[in-house]
Parts: C-alpha cells; sequence; structure tokens
C-alpha cells in the first residue's frame, strides 16, 4: 500500500535539514520504498517540510520507516503525518 509521509518542520529547523540531509538522501534512496520525495518550500523557498511518498505493507511499515529517516532521528520535525495514499494521475 501507498502512504505519503507529510513533515513539517520545527521553525529554525533549516540548519539541521541542511547539516542532516546526506543521511536523509541516502536513506531515500536505499531503503528501496520510496516512489517519489521532495521538500516543501516556505515563502523565501527555503526547504521547510517534506513529502515522501513510499510503498510499504501497512500503516505500522510506514510508521516504521518515518521514524528511521534520518531527519526524524534528528529531531527536525514539528509534526509528522501518514496517510493512506492512492494514485489517480502519474
Amino acid at each position: 500500500m501507498k502512504y505519503a509521509v507529510i513533515c513539517t518542520d520545527k521553525p529554525g529547523g533549516l540548519q539541521i535539514r541542511l547539516d542532516t540531509r546526506p543521511d536523509h538522501v541516502e536513506y531515500l534512496k536505499s531503503c528501496g520504498v520510496v516512489e517519489r520525495a521532495g521538500p516543501f518550500l516556505d515563502a523565501e523557498g527555503n526547504m521547510s517540510g517534506s513529502l515522501v511518498i513510499i510503498e510499504v505493507d501497512d500503516l505500522e511499515a510506514a510508521k516504521d520507516w518515518a521514524a528511521n529517516d534520518p531527519y526524524a532521528k534528528a529531531g527536525l520535525f514539528a509534526d509528522v503525518r501518514i496517510e493512506a495514499w492512492k494514485q489517480v494521475i502519474g
């Protein structure tokens, strides 16, 4: 099943994001479940959150995946939502 992992950075979290980005990107590339991924941008064009579409067996696997993201481990996020998602276009 596909899940959208929707993350909002903590205020002032840009440096954490920049410092952790190489490990985060490697996690996305190596885990084998990511279909789409990219950052949300604030009004100034700075990264301020993340949207990752993953395909895993169930919600528990999605939660486990999200908890092991280096960004999550670094304490970057103020909020993480995980929603079942159905692709219709694209």
